[in-house]
Order: structure tokens, then C-alpha cells, then sequence
């Protein structure tokens, strides 16, 4: 049985198909060409940055940041603890060390407690991380005042994995700005989809042009293929980034669709043993996906999800905390608690639900209903 109503499907807007023509229309159909110039100064400059980089993914656009800082086998690397795991996964592409920081009560991201004690074992061990990756979850961005304030005490740079969160902005900044180096994700859930892609942002100019080498499989500057270190297939195609464009010239109205539901929901939910996780008071936050946090023992999140699958609604657990996942068992964490776990909590209580931009009222109104009937007796 498939679903009616899911997560956070990609939703067109139209002017996505008129720069996809004029790729077909040039016959600009392989990897490079005008569309991906274009997307690429576009999106610099929506968030305020002074380079980018399209790629074929956000994790691959981690993996460029982290070869950057020259980050090798048997190095450290701090990561939040609540997130996806492409987030983490480049730090094993280079056979180092992911040590694990986990969430603040209030927003869920790092935990600038977790973060400082983080640094003191390292400055106590000699084991200083060569970055620290900083996820702004689910759209909403991270405490960076005190975040980069540890990071630059310590003289550690920060890459900024705003994959989730494209529009958010903090203090009057958007969010895939605060990072020495930030990345952006376009994959097919994401409010900005490019169907599958990512991006690198920075105002390090060096920095990228040195990412754009290897993420077009370090060819040397010779007429014959000239190659003195290895590079990786990453460059997004313009194809894909036509789409990008597309959906770029829309992305006011489509963020303004999902904070409306954000506030939706919170109000329709005031009745019921749970509530809809608000947006700490930082600025904007672009609703991507609302987490549905359940305050009573009598049923639990997956029981949930089964009985809206079963209307076909698609809801999903929230992250698993990356020092639970069987992959890193071995890893170090640090927890923001004394003795627990803000994010093993939020694991255990939280669901995310149906957050599209595309949603009708008819689908809105549907997913309210059988949600509440989750908790009636």
C-alpha cells in the first residue's frame, strides 16, 4: 500500500521546466554549462556568500570541506549527535574519528555545554579535532553565538551542515553562512530540490576553487587528461541545476507554505497529549519538517507512525542519535546532561509528520484528523 500524503515530497512550481528546455533547447545536457553557473552565483548570493559550489550531494559536499582541512586517517572530528548520518559518514571516507556532541533542551541542536566538554577532553587527551560539524536540525538553526565563540577559542574550524534548513536565518543571517565552510543539501525532500544534489559555501575563495578541482576528478590544465592527485566524479549536472534555478525564483512563497503549517499544526494540536515542537527565538526558521513531541506514556511514537501509515499518511521516527546507531559503537559522546541524553529523549518521544509545501488543505486537514484519532480512546 503506497501513501497518500507523504513526508516532504518535492513540489515544482513551474518555472523549473522553462530552464530545463533551454538545457535541451543548447543541447547543454552534460555536466557543466550555463544553468550551473547561474545556479551556483544565485545561490551565493541569496545566502550572502561569496562562492559556491554545486555538487552531487550534501554529504559529498562535507566530504570536500573535510579533505580541505587536510583531515586524514586516526584524526578527530566532532559532529552533532542528532542528525542524519550523511552528516558523520565523510569523516569515516577519510578513515578518522567522529566523537559525537549532543543536543541543547530547547532548539535540539549541538549543545554548546556538550560542545565545551567536548573540548576540554580534547585539550586534556592532545587529541584536538581538526573541525567541528555543526547541523542546523530540521530547518532550525544553531545556537551560533556560542557555538563559533568555543570554536574560534580553541582555534577550530567550523564547517556548517545547513542541509536542512536552506532560508532559516539567524539573527538577521541565513543559515549556510556561519560555517568557514557551509554546505547546503538539494535532495528530493528538501524545501529547495535540485532532485538529487548539494552545494559548498564559502567566502574562501581559495578554498573552493580548490573543492571545484577535486570534485571534478582533479584534471590538470593540459590538453590530454593530466592527473597529480586524485579527485571524485562530484559536480552537479545542469540539468539538475536548471531545476535548482526553478525552484530558487519560488523559494519565499514555498517557505511561507511551511511556516503557515508549522503555526497550523501547533493550534490544531492544542487538545491532545502532545505537542509540535516550537522554534526557539533566533529569527526565522523554515519549518522543514515539525516533529510532533508525544508527552504520554499511553502510546508511543511507532505506534503512531503504524496507524497513520495505515490511513497512508507518512510519518517518521526523528533522527537516532548517531552514538546509538550500531556503526559507532566505539565512538566518544558527550552528552549535554550530567548523566543522560537530550537527544536519546527526543529519539524516544518525537515523530516527524507530513510538512510539504505542496500540502492542500483537503491533505492538511486529513493528517490533523487521524493524527487525533492516535489518541483517542
Amino acid at each position: 500500500m503506497g501513501f497518500k500524503i507523504f513526508l516532504s515530497p518535492p513540489n515544482m512550481c513551474g518555472k523549473e521546466l522553462e530552464y530545463v528546455k533551454e538545457c535541451f533547447d543548447t543541447n547543454w545536457i552534460a555536466p557543466y554549462g550555463p544553468q550551473l553557473d547561474a545556479f551556483e552565483k544565485e545561490m551565493a548570493s541569496y545566502i550572502s556568500v561569496d562562492k559556491a559550489l554545486a555538487v552531487t550531494s550534501g554529504t559529498a559536499a562535507i566530504h570536500l570541506a573535510l579533505r580541505w582541512y587536510d583531515v586524514k586517517p586516526g584524526d578527530i572530528v566532532f559532529c552533532s549527535d542528532f542528525t542524519f548520518i550523511g552528516s558523520c559518514t565523510p569523516i569515516l571516507y577519510q578513515n578518522a574519528l567522529p566523537v559525537f556532541i549532543d543536543s541543547e533542551p530547547d532548539s535540539w541542536n549541538m549543545s554548546p555545554v556538550a560542545l565545551e566538554k567536548a573540548f576540554e577532553w580534547a585539550r586534556a587527551e592532545n587529541k584536538m579535532p581538526k573541525a567541528v560539524i555543526i547541523v542546523d536540525l530540521y530547518g532550525e538553526s544553531a545556537d551560533w553565538d556560542s557555538l563559533l565563540t568555543i570554536c574560534r577559542k580553541y582555534g577550530v574550524p567550523v564547517i556548517e551542515d545547513a542541509a536542512e534548513s536552506v532560508g532559516t536565518v539567524f539573527k538577521g543571517k541565513k543559515c549556510g553562512s556561519f560555517g568557514d565552510i557551509s554546505i547546503l543539501s538539494f535532495n528530493g525532500n528538501k524545501i529547495l530540490t535540485t532532485s538529487g544534489g548539494g552545494m559548498v559555501l564559502s567566502n574562501n575563495l581559495q578554498a573552493i576553487e580548490k573543492m571545484r578541482f577535486w570534485a571534478t576528478q582533479a584534471r590538470e590544465a593540459a590538453v590530454h587528461y593530466e592527473h597529480k592527485e586524485y579527485g571524485y566524479n562530484y559536480r552537479m549536472s545542469n540539468i539538475c541545476a536548471a531545476i535548482g534555478r526553478g525552484q530558487l525564483t519560488y523559494i519565499e512563497e514555498k517557505l511561507n507554505k511551511r511556516i503557515g503549517l508549522h503555526e497550523r499544526y501547533i493550534k490544531e494540536f492544542e487538545d491532545i497529549p502532545a505537542h509540535i515542537k516550537t522554534h526557539a527565538d533566533r529569527g526565522r526558521t523554515n519549518s522543514w519538517l515539525n516533529l510532533l513531541y508525544v508527552d504520554t506514556d499511553d502510546i508511543t511514537p511507532m505506534e503512531i507512525i503504524t496507524r497513520m501509515q495505515n490511513a497512508r499518511i507518512e510519518t517518521r521516527p526523528a533522527w537516532k542519535p548517531m552514538h546509538m546507531q550500531p556503526l559507532f559503537a566505539d565512538a566518544l559522546s558527550f552528552s549535554h546532561h550530567e548523566d543522560s541524553f537530550t537527544d536519546e529523549e527526543v529519539f524516544s518521544r518525537a515523530l516527524c509528520l507530513p510538512s510539504g509545501d505542496g500540502m492542500s488543505e483537503e491533505d492538511i486537514a486529513f493528517v490533523v484528523e487521524e493524527l487525533k484519532k492516535c489518541f483517542r480512546k
